[in-house]
């Protein structure tokens, strides 16, 4: 077998020192390592390529039957909380309907819960460890996403205060955006039909920042594999007004699904 399926207490976790700092990132740990998740890593003698490892996640990205695909026994501490999150939305939806096959939204839902948390964890970091990898890393990535968008550098400045200023907030406004927008994306039939919703959702903050989420990925796939279901919609709903209504949705995440 070229790849062999391994669990999180046998990786090595990389730039964790500074996640640790975060309580809620020691719990979607501990809920990875219980859940007993599920990593595939290459065989010693199987050619590998990080390359490869992204080409498999994103071309056959399925939460609900796991299994990320990593070049090496080592992983991210920011991929290890993407994961708890992404598993966390699979079971709690599943629990409230009784099954799950994902819909769409649900699928938007997941996503944008995990994509946000990566924004609270750069606005915790970027005061408290701006060495880390983490921020080293994504900082510049971002930095180019959202030149790239027609930010000017002073600009993206203010976006990071901003963020580091409000972490909280700054996750809730990211999650909600990129959850309306790619619903609001996935029926559009045309490149004109798609371009007049991404001009409703300019004025956003974090607007300049929607190409760096890659969300033609998550449209594609909803198109490709989700299915129609009322009841699964109306729990997604259910709880994205809850998010919405909460003064920290992050905590309400917390308090909710994580117990």
């Amino acid at each position: 077998m070229p790849l062999r399926r391994t669990t999180l207490d046998k990786l090595t976790i990389l730039d964790e020192p500074a996640f640790l700092a975060l309580p809620v990132y020691t719990r979607l740990k501990r809920h990875v390592i219980e859940s007993k998740y599920p990593f595939l890593i290459p065989d010693s003698h199987t050619n590998f390529s990080w390359d490869r490892s992204l080409f498999l996640n994103l071309t056959f990205w399925n939460g609900q039957q796991g299994a990320d695909v990593l070049a090496e026994d080592e992983i991210q501490a920011d991929v290890v909380a993407h994961v708890a999150w992404h598993q966390l939305t699979n079971q709690q939806l599943e629990r409230a309907v009784g099954t799950h096959t994902p819909s769409a939204a649900s699928m938007f839902l997941g996503e944008s819960i995990a994509s946000a948390f990566d924004l609270y964890v750069l606005g915790k970091l970027i005061r408290s460890a701006p060495g880390c990898d983490f921020v080293t890393s994504q900082v510049p990535i971002m930095s180019e996403a959202t030149e790239q968008a027609g930010l000017p550098s002073k600009g993206f400045e203010r976006l990071l205060d901003g963020v580091a200023s409000d972490p909280d907030q700054a996750f809730e406004d990211l999650r909600s955006y990129l959850f309306d927008i790619t619903q609001a994306l996935l029926p559009a039939v045309s490149a004109e039909a798609a371009q007049s919703i991404l001009e409703d959702h300019e004025g956003h903050r974090f607007a300049p920042l929607l190409h760096h989420y890659q969300v033609s990925n998550w449209i594609l796939y909803a198109r490709a594999y989700s299915t129609t279901s009322m009841q699964l919609q109306a729990e997604v709903e259910r709880v994205d007004a809850q998010l919405r209504a909460a003064s920290s949705s992050l905590v309400w995440l917390e308090a909710h699904w994580l117990v």
